[in-house]
């Protein structure tokens, strides 16, 4: 690594086995998963077009995306600064400067940090657990991470919804057991539900995850796509290595 994306005492740098790129991480923070790199395959960005990441934490999404596909830009929004500086790091690390931009700021003041209507694809992979359900990690990165520290649901969705062209398209990994939360609130914000892919641990498990893509000011209709298995035993399944190019192995990842 060059001196100038050194690496601090707290710091690792750590393969995200996915087209040679590199991100850098806190070593006791939070620690990307395979949540977002779900969803980056689940979602569709095409040449020329602008997207947002909503939360973008260590920039997993942002750096995937330009990876997988011919975007002009794709910003990350965070709110908290350490991780947005690492993030931003890690775009240079991986010489994406020029289609990646980190931006530190709170999504629930997005009318001053982004312009409105002018992006044709937004994603998340938000905070799941509503604040004071479940244990909450003892570390701020983590826990804001996993609960809704710094905006709930509804902020993330109508924050996509202001970012969005008509017709542009969003993009949530989230909790089964709030699909129908998620549901009702991409609709009351005109993120009409398009595509829909459950995530199970195993076949024969309930779904733990859910992929939608909205589409607003769409029309009404869902497709309900095959279920996604993640493992096989106690292997990742056929699918899940397919996204890495991989033929076995594991993703480090805490969330």
């Amino acid at each position: 690594m060059s001196s100038g994306h050194s690496l601090l005492p707290d710091e690792t740098l750590d393969d995200l086995r996915l087209g040679g790129l590199k991100i850098i991480q806190k070593r006791a923070g939070y620690r990307f998963s395979l949540d977002p790199v779900l969803l980056c395959a689940f979602a569709r960005l095409y040449s020329a077009e602008q997207a947002v990441d909503l939360g973008t934490g260590s920039g997993v999404i942002p750096l995937v995306m330009a990876r997988r596909s011919e975007a002009a830009r794709i910003v990350g929004l965070e709110i908290q600064q350490e991780m947005a500086q690492r993030a931003q790091r890690s775009v240079g690390l991986n010489g994406l400067q020029g289609r990646v931009e980190i931006v530190q700021g709170d999504l629930r003041h997005v009318r001053q940090l982004l312009p409105g209507q002018s992006f044709a694809a937004v994603l998340s992979n938000p905070p799941f657990r509503m604040t004071g359900s479940g244990r909450q990690a003892p570390l701020a990165e983590r826990a804001a991470a996993r609960h809704e520290l710094a905006g709930g649901l509804g902020d993330f969705l109508a924050a996509a919804a202001f970012l969005l062209n008509n017709g542009g398209r969003f993009y949530i990994v989230y909790l089964a057991e709030r699909l129908a939360e998620l549901l009702e609130g991409m609709r009351a914000r005109r993120l009409e539900p398009k595509r829909l892919r459950c995530v199970h641990a195993r076949p024969g498990d309930k779904a733990r995850m859910v992929l939608v893509e909205g589409r607003k000011g769409g029309r009404p209709g869902l497709t309900v796509e095959a279920p996604l298995f993640v493992y096989d035993g106690k292997e990742y399944s056929a699918e899940v290595l397919e996204l890495y190019g991989e033929g076995k192995g594991r993703v480090t990842g805490d969330r």
